[in-house]
């Protein structure tokens, strides 16, 4: 069943991808992007107006039939295989367990897609967990010619700059499972802050919508991209 829901929710974000922006359309079931809730202290729910402000993005600039309202799930929820797109934020610890240790790999390797942004404080600990995952397959660059940098919008540098994070440069780290990139950390970044309403963080208009275009970027790949055979 697992495979499935991956195979229903990658038609149907195909099937969006080609209605004309305008044309007649059904009403399929809605996508979303679902915050990962996590044990450890970090504060999982910062950047409250961040997803919802993307989602709108997404709804107004593609066809994709997405939902207005984020989800928020375990790793051990049964409704975790429902969601193409999983993210993480915070600034402290991230712990998992080792029964979800087990089930974010199985997430991954079935197609699913994990998007971390470092929220100035989770490095430590993301990168001691992530390992734990996959002890194989180090956190590498994703290439500029990666489509995650053009798929929709044009990235020909990269990760776009949004705060400040101890005048380090923007850097997006990923994991591949084959040809597919699986695990995309936003790092020194803070795109999550730029989703956020504009008078949290009084950002200037051009980088709160670099900060937009990134994630519309990252999610139609998420939901298009196909899982390695």
């Amino acid at each position: 069943m697992i495979g499935i829901r991956w195979r229903v929710a990658r038609a149907l974000a195909g099937a969006a991808l080609l209605l004309p922006l305008g044309g007649a359309r059904q009403d399929p079931p809605k996508l979303t992007i679902a915050r990962l809730q996590y044990d450890g202290g970090g504060d999982w729910y910062a950047n409250p107006s961040s997803l919802p402000n993307l989602l709108a993005a997404i709804r107004q600039r593609t066809t994709l039939p997405v939902d207005n309202v984020e989800a928020r799930v375990t790793l051990m929820d049964d409704r975790l295989w429902d969601y193409p797109f999983i993210h993480v934020t915070g600034h402290g610890n991230i712990h998992f367990s080792d029964a979800e240790i087990v089930r974010l790999r199985e997430y991954l390797q079935r197609g699913g897609f994990l998007h971390v942004d470092d929220n100035y404080g989770l490095d430590p600990s993301f990168r001691r967990e992530i390992k734990r995952v996959f002890p194989d397959r180090p956190l590498v660059d994703v290439p500029l010619s990666h489509p995650i940098y053009h798929i929709v919008y044009d990235f020909p540098k990269g990760l776009p700059k949004i705060h400040e994070h101890d005048g380090l440069p923007a850097r997006g780290f990923g994991i591949f499972l084959g040809d597919r990139l699986a695990v995309y950390y936003s790092f020194s970044s803070d795109l999550g802050n730029g989703w956020e309403d504009t008078d949290v963080y009084h950002d200037p208009p051009a980088l709160h919508e670099a900060a937009l275009r990134m994630g519309v970027n990252l999610f139609v790949y998420a939901v298009t991209s196909r899982p390695t055979p």
